[in-house]
């Protein structure tokens, strides 16, 4: 039996009720949502929302909310998670202070990486927190570097059956990621943003993640490309030198 912690803090017990109930019973409306809480339709809003923020919820045409990506089945990434968060943390906002851009680490999970820290930009334009995310590793530039290492039999496994992507050319944007050592996502997971990823590797030379920095796309300068790729082999090298020690 489970007794309800003292000091509880409704909100949040709100949105995990909301998340529970996504999860096991399928689609809600804000008023189902709000008559389900006991709560206003305003309140229930919001709190949907930030269960969307967050791809705990999904929002459809019909105004029905569903559950999110983190709600669903998913694989679990091999990656030491709470290692890399914690080794990667300064060298992302050494990143981010160099850069001035949004700095991400991003572990595979199957074909999704997954976002498992960010330090933000402090420039008023920037991209936003993604941690805990998902998106489609193909896509993805951290994903991208990640997936470059993988061999032709891997990468075969991974998406030999899946329709929605086209493995030759797949395997031709890889090759060129091996030769250049870095890949960009050219808003592919999202219009107008731009990112650039570099892989985080083990003692093996395996990637355990990817490193990457996000920026709105109308900021997007090839010419600053050497610079900024520079910026990400220099702290994806001190993340791994963390890592040995």
């Amino acid at each position: 039996m489970k007794n309800k912690p003292p000091y509880a803090i409704t909100s949040v017990d709100h949105a995990l009720q909301l998340a529970a109930l996504l999860q096991q019973e399928g689609p809600l409306r804000v008023t189902d949502a709000a008559e389900r809480l006991g709560v206003a339709a305003s309140t229930a809003h919001r709190l949907l929302a930030m269960l969307v923020y967050r791809d705990f919820a999904e929002r459809g045409p019909d105004r029905r909310y569903r559950p999110g990506k983190v709600l669903r089945p998913a694989e679990s990434s091999p990656a030491p998670v709470a290692l890399l968060r914690a080794t990667c943390e300064p060298h992302l906002r050494w990143l981010t202070e160099r850069t001035r851009e949004t700095a991400n680490v991003v572990v595979r999970a199957g074909t999704e990486v997954r976002f498992i820290a960010t330090v933000e930009s402090d420039r008023v334009l920037r991209v936003g927190d993604r941690e805990g995310r998902t998106v489609p590793a193909h896509l993805a530039s951290g994903g991208k570097a990640i997936l470059a290492a993988l061999s032709p039999a891997e990468l075969t496994g991974l998406y030999g059956d899946d329709a929605d992507v086209d493995l030759p050319r797949l395997r031709r944007e890889l090759s060129l990621v091996r030769r250049r050592g870095f890949a960009i996502n050219d808003q592919q997971t999202e219009t107008g943003l731009t990112a650039i990823g570099v892989p985080i590797k083990d003692g093996t030379g395996t990637p355990l993640a990817g490193l990457s920095i996000a920026l709105p796309t109308a900021r997007f300068d090839r010419d600053a490309l050497p610079g900024q790729v520079g910026a990400l082999s220099a702290a994806a090298g001190r993340v791994e030198s963390a890592l040995g020690n």
